[in-house]
């Protein structure tokens, strides 16, 4: 693949396990690498998956990260899936994927897939049935276990965040606390900007208060008016800021674009608006 990023990863690899993080190590700028969640253009991607990874390609997104269906793929698909990300100069850098993608049983496959796409990064999209503090700190327990086998791939898992788990719990922690704190430092915290904002979190204050593990953000906005049916960069989330967390200490290497609403003209549509706003924000 001939598209290169102005840090390399295997300089994050070998950052990832240390703290404090230096900032300097981290500023990348507007430099850093737009992709789109492909979750975002889902029924598109049912009917045509490859067509759909040319028109996200064709747009000028230069990452995608495939959700819970690639694992269905046997190895003989993911290569054909590999070839046509390497046709299209594009990268997968990470995968979403439910919890029991990194048990015993699974971990061996994901392994496997996300190597021949050229994932490195697992990151589970929900956690497992879990309730208080202690049921948390179980499930961090789950993922400091896959990082120990992943970190040997060199590959990392890493969690996503919605709602629930910047909400309270009874005694006032949030349980994205207490997955911060109870996991490695090579466990992503790929923050899901909207879901923080729209419960009443800072991201930007999340972002400095875990250098070095914020690796990649999904850009979904939200706003009062709209909810999630807003287009990025047109709802309440303080882009500008998380920005500069993200690229000054947070560890950013990448960005996925993220919509739930396709609105009256369609998923590729909105994908292109999206896109476009996020150049105007950018070059602003």
């Amino acid at each position: 693949m001939k598209h290169t990023i102005p840090l390399s990863r295997r300089a994050f690899l070998a950052i990832a396990g240390a703290a404090p993080f230096a900032a300097s190590a981290f500023a990348q700028s507007k430099n850093v690498p737009v992709g789109i969640e492909l979750y975002s253009v889902r029924a598109e991607l049912k009917k045509d998956l490859e067509g759909t990874v040319r028109g996200v390609a064709k747009m000028g997104y230069q990452v995608v990260e495939f959700y819970s269906p690639y694992f269905e793929w046997t190895p003989g698909r993911a290569k054909e899936i590999r070839k046509l990300l390497d046709d299209l100069n594009i990268k997968c850098l990470s995968t979403h994927n439910s919890p029991s993608a990194i048990s015993e049983a699974n971990i061996s496959k994901a392994i496997e897939l996300n190597r021949i796409i050229g994932s490195k990064y697992i990151i589970l999209a929900s956690p497992p049935k879990v309730s208080g503090e202690d049921g948390w700190k179980g499930f961090a327990d789950q993922l400091a276990k896959a990082a120990e086998k992943l970190r040997g791939e060199n590959m990392a898992t890493g969690f996503h965040n919605h709602q629930l788990e910047f909400r309270p719990m009874e005694g006032g922690k949030r349980p994205i606390e207490v997955l911060a704190a109870s996991t490695p430092k090579d466990v992503v915290l790929q923050l899901d900007a909207g879901t923080a904002v729209e419960v009443g979190a800072d991201p930007v204050a999340w972002i400095r208060s875990n250098p070095g593990r914020i690796k990649s953000i999904h850009l979904k906005d939200w706003g009062k008016a709209q909810g999630y049916a807003v287009a990025f960069g047109e709802g309440d989330v303080p882009w500008k800021g998380i920005f500069s967390a993200a690229e000054s200490v947070g560890g950013i290497e990448y960005y996925l674009i993220e919509q739930e609403h396709a609105g009256e003209d369609g998923e590729m549509a909105m994908a292109q608006r999206c896109l476009d706003n996020y150049k105007k924000l950018r070059s602003a």
